[in-house]
């Protein structure tokens, strides 16, 4: 059983951890004042360096000797292990910011992107501090800390819909309280969270809301 002074260690490192996590969302509010084609140039290779450090440190001693020091702390148990290779929460989002920008309208990207940088920092600190209940690695506290975050998300965001808003967060809220694992690997909810999202909100526009889809490509 761990100690009152470790469980508030680890909490101090998850605070510190989300903080980082949360300072993401900055993506999702420079994108709404850049063009797509910007974006892409930006995150690009703000990916491919963060995949390059997380791909190399497996390899290069001083690199992983600097990178376990400085970020051992505020990983997951995952983020540490070797094999199979395992990337971090940084490569992750990135990537997924990517994604979002790549294939999806541009006030989709912004919602579900915002979701996963916002809510699920709210998820995890609601989850770890108050979490009782639980449901699998999560808890019911942390999910509904995560969709009431993202239902406020939704009322913020322009242009969207707010049924579509809706089911977009009801789906993202049921993709983070779920953990996802392809045999070994654990898939990373810094990208299925947004990814479930944001193709749960296109498919409800082209069934529902064709007509409403060219309006979701720029930011008023």
């Amino acid at each position: 059983m761990q100690q009152p002074e470790s469980i508030d260690c680890n909490f101090k490192f998850e605070v510190a951890r989300k903080l980082i996590h949360l300072s993401s969302v900055s993506i999702a509010i420079i994108y709404c004042t850049i063009t797509k084609e910007l974006a892409l140039v930006l995150l690009t290779p703000l990916f491919f360096g963060f995949f390059l450090v997380d791909l190399l440190k497996n390899f290069v001693p001083s690199l992983s000797r600097w990178y376990h020091c400085t970020f051992d702390p505020m990983l997951r148990e995952h983020e540490l292990e070797k094999e199979p290779l395992q990337l971090n929460g940084a490569t992750y989002i990135t990537l997924s910011a990517l994604l979002m920008v790549l294939f999806f309208p541009k006030i989709i990207a912004i919602t579900c992107f915002s979701m996963v940088a916002i809510s699920d920092t709210m998820a995890a600190l609601v989850g770890r501090k108050f979490g009782k209940h639980r449901i699998g690695e999560k808890s019911l506290e942390g999910s509904l800390a995560f969709f009431v975050s993202s239902i406020l998300i939704v009322l913020i965001v322009p242009k969207l819909d707010l049924i579509a808003g809706i089911v977009t967060a009801l789906a993202a809220t049921v993709v983070e309280a779920l953990s996802l694992r392809i045999k070994n690997y654990k898939v990373d909810d810094n990208l299925t969270i947004p990814l479930a999202g944001a193709l749960i909100c296109y498919l409800y526009y082209i069934l529902v809301l064709p007509d409403k889809l060219p309006l979701l490509e720029t930011c008023p």
